[in-house]
């Protein structure tokens, strides 16, 4: 892994507050940061805030209300409501006083559920058999250069559809080497874009949240994306994802889409 202050997502200046770098720009502006590593750092925020290794992330849920500019950000997270077995706790990142995403995540007390664990979706390719996935036409911005790419399709390409792996070229905050549930976040929100039927020169589809649901914590650097976009006739849009690891499937991931034409 790359840990030069130059190859991070963000440079820790002081307690919650950080700089973000060149490979947090998104595809829409150069002066936004792409919603993966904001809601890794949100994850991040919410793994360190009163941790109990008693409990486990089970839902996340970010809510992007304004772009993330490509700067001094702080971030924040407070249990919001405590429990014994459940307990909720919030995050935010804010930049020049304004806050622009929040997070709200359950955490669940773990337990042994081995003997009825089970899960019917479909594997993808191992990302060690996956060939390397170039950049579609229209990819812009430092983000999608900062992950590797690689091709889990095991058929030929559906509108609308993708299967595929990344996985960071570079750590989140420097110094830090990043949680595998802080990798999958980092990952989560491109399922919109790899399986997008919309050509990027002429149509914008930001999503104006995400939201995780894990069946089982994550693990490794490798996190794959079996994604579905669809689109309705009347300006609205969705992407529910499979999440994987290597070891499998881990949960399932939700977008809203704005298709705007450009």
């Amino acid at each position: 892994m790359l840990t030069t202050s130059e190859d991070v997502f963000y440079e820790p200046l002081d307690e919650g507050v950080f700089r973000a770098t060149e490979h947090t720009v998104g595809p829409w502006s150069d002066k936004a940061q792409h919603l993966g590593p904001v809601a890794a750092l949100l994850v991040r925020a919410v793994e360190r805030c009163a941790p109990d290794e008693r409990r486990a992330v089970r839902r996340v849920s970010v809510d992007v209300l304004g772009p993330v500019p490509v700067d001094e950000v702080t971030v924040r997270a407070e249990v919001a409501r405590p429990g014994r077995s459940v307990e909720l706790v919030t995050a935010e990142i804010a930049a020049s006083g304004r806050v622009a995403a929040t997070a709200r995540a359950w955490r669940m007390l773990r337990s042994d559920t081995t003997d009825v664990a089970h899960d019917d979706a479909r594997r993808l390719t191992a990302p060690e058999h996956c060939p390397p996935m170039p950049l579609p036409e229209g990819w812009s911005g430092g983000y999608a250069n900062a992950l590797e790419w690689r091709s889990a399709a095991s058929e030929p390409a559906e509108p609308g559809r993708a299967r595929v792996w990344a996985r960071q070229r570079m750590p989140l905050v420097a110094g830090e080497e990043p949680s595998p549930l802080q990798r999958l976040f980092a990952v989560a929100d491109c399922a919109s874009g790899v399986s997008s039927s919309l050509p990027f020169e002429r149509w914008a589809f930001a999503n104006t949240d995400l939201t995780v649901h894990l069946s089982r914590e994550p693990g490794g650097e490798w996190m794959g994306l079996d994604a579905r976009m669809t689109l309705g006739p009347d300006g609205a849009g969705t992407t529910r994802t499979v999440l994987h690891d290597a070891a499998g499937p881990v949960g399932q991931g939700a977008q809203a889409l704005l298709p705007t034409r450009l």
